[in-house]
C-alpha cells in the first residue's frame, strides 16, 4: 500500500496538484467505457428502516475519524458564510436562497473524500484527511471529476432558472433593500408565485441530482466502471427503492438546513455524518460482481 504520509504542506500540495493535472489530462480515456462490455452491479431493495442503520454507521465513522474529518470539513461553513456575505449585496439578494439551496447539489462531489475514509475504515485501516485527498490518484478520478463537472453544470442551470424566475415575478429591478426584498416575497402575490415556482423547479433539480448521484460517486471509488454505468446504477437504485431514496433525500435536506444554523457551523458535523452514511447506503443497495474491475491500491 502506498505511503500517504504528509510532510511539508506546500510540497505535498504541489505534488497532489500535479497528480490532479495528470488525471484530468487523461479524462477522455476514463469515462468512455462501453456500457455493453461491462457487468452491471446488482441492485438490492431496501426499506426505510435500513436508513437508520446507514445513519448509525455514518455516525460511527464520524466518531472514529472525528479530528481528521473536522479538519477536512472546516471549509464548508467558511464557504457558506462567504456566499451569504457576497449575496447580501442588494443586486444578489434574490439569489441568496438559490445559492445556498444549490450548494446541496454539489454535496455528492464534496463527499468523495469522506467516502474514501469510510472505505478504508471498512477494510480495517486507519484513514486520515491525507487519505481523503489521495483520491486524486484513483484510476477513476477522471471519471469522478467528469461527473463532478456535470453536477457543476446542473448548479449553473439551476442558478439561471432561479434568476429567470425572479426576473419574471419580482424583477427585473434589483430589490431596494434586504428587508424590502423579504417583505415583497412574503406579502405580495408575485412573491408567493416566485416561492411556489422556485420550490417546484428546485425540487426537480434536487430529485435529478439525488437519483443520478446517490451511489454513483461511491461506486466509482469502489470500481473502475466509468460514468455511464455509475449513473445508470444510481438511477436503478432510485427506481428500485423510491420510498427509501425519497426519505433519504428528505434526511439530507433537513440535515443541511439544520446544519446551516447558526452560521453554517453545524455543517462541520452534519456533512461528515451524511457523507459517511452515503458510503454505507451504497454498500446496502449495490452488489458489485467479482468480474468488475476493482480500484487499484
Amino acid at each position: 500500500m502506498k505511503d500517504h504520509t504528509i510532510g511539508n504542506p506546500l510540497s505535498w500540495g504541489a505534488q497532489e496538484a500535479a497528480a490532479v493535472g495528470r488525471q484530468i489530462g487523461s479524462i477522455a480515456t476514463h469515462i468512455g467505457h462501453d456500457i455493453d462490455d461491462l457487468a452491471h452491479p446488482v441492485v438490492r431493495r431496501i426499506t426505510v428502516h435500513d436508513l437508520r442503520d446507514v445513519l448509525r454507521k455514518g455516525v460511527e465513522d464520524f466518531g472514529a475519524c472525528r479530528t481528521d474529518v473536522i479538519a477536512l470539513c472546516l471549509f464548508y461553513p467558511i464557504i457558506g458564510v462567504l456566499l451569504a456575505w457576497i449575496a447580501l449585496d442588494r443586486n444578489l439578494v434574490p439569489l441568496l436562497f438559490p445559492v445556498i439551496a444549490g450548494f446541496a447539489l454539489l454535496g455528492p462531489v464534496a463527499g468523495v473524500g469522506l467516502y474514501e475514509m469510510s472505505r478504508m475504515r471498512e477494510k480495517g485501516e486507519e484513514p486520515s484527511w491525507g487519505h481523503a485527498f489521495a483520491v486524486v490518484k484513483h484510476p477513476s478520478f477522471a471519471a469522478i471529476a467528469a461527473l463532478g463537472l456535470l453536477l457543476g453544470g446542473v448548479f449553473v442551470v439551476w442558478m439561471l432558472c432561479a434568476h429567470g424566475i425572479y426576473y419574471a415575478t419580482l424583477g427585473p429591478e434589483p430589490p431596494a433593500s434586504f428587508g424590502g426584498f423579504f417583505r415583497d416575497v412574503f406579502t405580495t402575490g408575485a412573491g408567493w408565485v416566485m416561492i411556489i415556482v422556485g420550490c417546484a423547479v428546485g425540487f426537480f433539480f434536487a430529485a435529478l441530482v439525488l437519483a443520478s448521484s446517490v451511489v454513483s460517486f461511491p461506486l466509482l471509488l469502489d470500481r473502475d466502471v466509468g460514468v455511464p454505468v455509475a449513473v445508470i446504477t444510481s438511477l436503478r437504485v432510485a427506481a428500485a427503492n423510491p420510498l427509501p431514496i425519497a426519505v433519504w433525500g428528505v434526511i439530507v435536506t433537513a440535515g443541511l438546513v439544520i446544519g446551516s444554523v447558526p452560521l453554517f457551523l453545524g455543517l462541520i458535523v452534519v456533512l461528515p455524518v451524511l457523507g459517511h452514511a452515503t458510503w454505507h447506503l451504497y454498500r446496502r443497495t449495490v452488489v458489485v460482481e467479482p468480474q468488475m474491475e476493482p480500484r487499484a491500491e
